[in-house]
């Protein structure tokens, strides 16, 4: 892997890991049209997730902190209160990774059908959450934790935005924007960082024959690459809930989705 190709992966993959595109989606759209199997550097995606993990570390960096001080309190606080809503919504995607992982892996089969009609899922979902008017300030539950952990389950799904299905279904259960946001950023951290450990794991049983790493430098910059256009990508997210700007991201989908049930048929 070159540099230029390593730094072009990193801010890909800072990007669409936040914004509410579907970053597989995207990859299983470019298989298809390329034609080709893209080739998985494991210990460059480690660095990758790990990048992502740094960057929603960083900007949440205040909220984690007081989450682990109310933990380390042992008491039953509004931040061990936070902690145990994170706890809830990640049940369902760790049962359905435990109990449908082959299933879900046939999905990425460079199914161009599937990514173009889940991408205009995920355009309906972005265009509706900006029609939505928070009348109530809701408070986050153990339900409407666990519901948003289900939407993120099934965002699994090529085409399906993780980001923007979750924060869509915060509004709809009546959660401010702001707050819709800073949880769905939350709730994932626990498995970007359970994906990073999965790709040591895979990493370590290969033997150094069967995989080949690219050069410290090269993947070190891909990781400075994905760490600030993650940041970026965060922060432009929560000001675009905030201003119920999603629309423009759901015409983009909307766009896509199109072009790729068009192709698929065609």
């Amino acid at each position: 892997m070159s540099l230029v190709e390593a730094i072009i992966l990193g801010i890909v993959q800072g990007f669409t890991e936040f914004l509410p595109v579907s970053s597989s989606g995207h990859i299983e759209l470019v298989k298809a049209i390329q034609q080709t199997e893209l080739k998985e550097d494991l210990l460059f995606t480690v660095f990758l997730h790990l990048a992502t993990a740094l960057s929603t570390a960083v900007v949440f960096r205040k909220d984690l902190l007081d989450i682990f001080k109310g933990i380390l309190s042992f008491k039953w606080n509004e931040e061990t209160k936070f902690a145990w809503f994170v706890f809830i919504s990640m049940i369902p995607a760790a049962l359905v990774g435990l109990f449908l992982k082959d299933q879900i892996e046939s999905l990425f089969d460079k199914n161009v059908l599937l990514v173009g009609a889940m991408l205009l899922v995920t355009g309906v979902l972005l265009f509706v959450s900006d029609k939505v008017k928070n009348t109530k300030a809701g408070e986050l539950n153990t339900g409407k934790s666990f519901l948003m952990g289900v939407v993120q389950a099934i965002a699994i799904l090529p085409g399906i935005s993780r980001s923007g299905s979750t924060i869509v279904t915060g509004v709809l259960l009546g959660l401010p924007r702001n707050k819709a946001a800073r949880f769905s950023f939350i709730m994932v951290l626990p498995l970007i960082l359970g994906a990073a450990a999965k790709s040591v794991k895979d990493f370590m049983d290969l033997s150094a024959v069967d995989q080949e790493s690219s050069p410290m430098f090269v993947m070190t910059m891909g990781f400075v690459a994905a760490f600030i256009s993650g940041l970026f990508a965060i922060k432009w997210m929560i000001k675009l809930v905030e201003n119920s700007q999603l629309k423009w991201f759901a015409y983009y989908c909307f766009v896509v989705g199109s072009a790729a049930v068009v192709y698929s048929l065609v």
